[in-house]
């Protein structure tokens, strides 16, 4: 077929390198379906030859979280044949490490365009290597799937969705048989297992009817039966019922539980942003369905002041995320960042925790190495044991797992706007999220605060931390060396002061080594590899590169601390605070 292009002087042998076309032509001439042959000679006709580079020169790669792309036809695109061969893979790990077992694991999907059909092909392969499938009937939230996996006895599950990525996105997360995302040594295994798939011809799609279960919606009570039992505030939640909320799903799958938890919590003032409602993987109304982008909470904030309500919720479309707008003390709508809902989340629970007497020296809690070092002032001050992760939180599951059953884990966040209390799930969970900030909301309008004002307080009794997170966008092949490029100038020339305070320690987590500048003297860091760099400054100002390991993106987190000896006083050392973050980024030149 490629001949015959060539041949027409469609395009020449220089327009794409020899490997990408031995894949597409590999595609077109192999077992793969009359549409995606179209789409892709469509392409070559188009002469679209930076997307078919991109489309095909590299397999999509199942990392540690499994898979995240863009849809379209291609070997580097989420589409049935790739999906299919991480399925084929994963299925082909569990047999082994499972031999003899009856295997049964857990398949939901999001709102995102192709998500049900892609669920659908995910529940086939599995069912035609003789695994058990309990399948979700319709979109359900990422958290919900963690839970049904230990819920129902699963040895894996798969959720298919990007998350807050754009439309054009999808995904697969993969889990194992704790409900959290796969880590050492299966992670490296079930990848091992995937990249073994050389072709559609070595998956298995054949459906298996008797291996495929739906599942009853009595999981999803189950679930909030649970998520309610974990409550400590109801007595002032009895006092605040009628707190006015507004919530957006942003066309995702929170609908399907967050009303369900406010309501089970004893809210009963919720208002739903009616334009949102609706699961829509176009996100219609939305540039970006990320509940971090002042742009997505606009309807939202817009529905909060008709109404003066005290607090806004919304949640990504899988609904593991949340962001947050309150009301400042000029009762004007401000949203709060990753960190800020995190550390009044985590303050909250602990002092509620504390006036409980439930605090018995025996509890933890978890947050990354690029959330605000709040979180573990707050609970040192607490006697709460504190742990540290690498981003994502398949670490911080893991902790959990490692802990069950010898100490207590009160709750978990990270600066991405993902938070988790309790141990129900393995993950992120923003509709037990959206549950206890609303319940955290009625605590202090019970006391005659708000969580403006707690958020205040916070920083007058801990130190004002305030953070900055800029990410840059470097799509296809060029845009992945460009981001590598600049890890390594990062890593050989280090800055020697940021903000007008010297550099004193490079933390090199790919390397494991944290060295202090002036001495020379490296000491092992103990966390698994990862490419993150962490630059702290003789002041305490802390900044993290990192790519991204779900988005085409290099993250640079800036973090930076200073004094508030009067909450009136906040406006003035904020500004001041940004200043400095700001003066820091310029001079990483980002």
């Amino acid at each position: 077929v490629l001949n015959t292009l060539i041949n027409t002087k469609k395009f020449t042998m220089q327009d794409l390198e020899i490997s990408v076309l031995n894949k597409i032509n590999t595609w077109l001439q192999g077992s793969y379906d009359i549409e995606t042959k179209k789409e892709i000679k469509s392409l070559l006709d188009q002469k679209a030859f930076t997307e078919l580079t991109d489309s095909f020169y590299k397999d999509l790669e199942f990392g540690t979280g499994g898979l995240r792309g863009i849809m379209g036809s291609g070997t580097n695109r989420i589409n049935k044949y790739t999906i299919g061969a991480a399925t084929q893979g994963l299925s082909n790990f569990l047999l082994k490490k499972y031999p003899g077992e009856k295997i049964k694991v857990a398949v939901a999907h999001d709102s995102r365009n192709q998500s049900d059909f892609l669920a659908k092909t995910t529940a086939e392969v599995f069912s035609a290597n003789g695994i058990h499938v309990y399948f979700f009937k319709a979109l359900r939230p990422t958290p919900l799937l963690s839970f049904a996996i230990r819920e129902l006895g699963c040895k894996s599950g798969v959720m298919i969705t990007a998350s807050h990525n754009p439309k054009e996105y999808n995904g697969y997360k993969a889990y194992g048989s704790d409900g959290g995302q796969f880590i050492s040594p299966d992670d490296k295994m079930v990848m091992d297992e995937v990249s073994a798939i050389r072709g559609v011809d070595f998956i298995k799609f054949e459906r298996v009817e008797e291996n495929i279960e739906l599942i009853s919606e009595s999981l999803d009570h189950a679930y909030l039966d649970k998520i309610t039992a974990l409550s400590v505030s109801q007595d002032a939640i009895k006092r605040q019922s009628d707190l006015k909320i507004v919530y957006s799903p942003i066309h995702g799958t929170g609908i399907t539980l967050v009303p369900g938890a406010l309501e089970r919590f004893g809210f009963r003032n919720v208002s739903i942003v009616e334009e949102q409602s609706n699961p829509d993987g176009n996100f219609p109304t939305v540039i970006y369905p990320n509940p971090e982008e002042h742009e997505a909470l606009s309807l939202a904030l817009k529905k909060a002041k008709a109404l003066d309500a005290d607090l806004v919720l919304a949640t990504d479309p899988d609904a593991d995320r949340v962001g947050i707008a309150v009301k400042n003390n000029k009762g004007e709508f401000i949203l709060l960042n990753g960190n800020q809902t995190g550390s009044l989340l985590i303050n909250y629970l602990l002092n509620a925790w504390d006036q409980d007497g439930k605090l018995t020296g025996n509890e933890y809690i978890v947050s990354t190495v690029v959330t605000t070092k709040l979180i573990e002032d707050i609970a040192k001050k607490k006697n709460v044991s504190f742990f540290e992760t690498l981003t994502g939180f398949k670490w911080i599951g893991a902790i959990i797992t490692e802990l069950q059953g010898k100490k207590t884990f009160i709750a978990g966040g990270e600066e991405s706007y993902g938070y988790l209390v309790g141990e129900l799930v393995r993950d992120k969970d923003a509709v037990i999220s959206c549950a206890f900030i609303a319940e955290m909301a009625a605590y202090y309008k019970d006391k005659g605060s708000s969580l403006y004002q707690a958020m205040l307080d916070m920083y007058q009794e801990y130190g004002f931390y305030k953070e900055k997170l800029v990410s840059i966008t470097k799509k296809g092949k060029s845009g992945a060396e460009e981001i590598k490029e600049m890890m390594q100038r990062f890593r050989t020339n280090t800055p020697q002061s940021l903000g007008g305070s010297k550099v004193i320690r490079l933390k090199d987590y790919e390397l494991g080594k944290d060295t202090d500048l002036f001495s020379g003297i490296s000491e092992k860091l103990n966390y698994p590899s990862s490419d993150v760099l962490q630059f702290i400054t003789e002041d305490g100002s802390i900044i993290s590169a990192r790519p991204s390991g779900t988005e085409p993106k290099i993250k640079f987190y800036c973090s930076v601390k200073t004094s508030l000896p009067d909450t009136d006083h906040f406006d003035r050392v904020s500004l001041e605070l940004d200043q400095k973050t700001d003066q820091i980024l310029k001079d990483l030149e980002v």
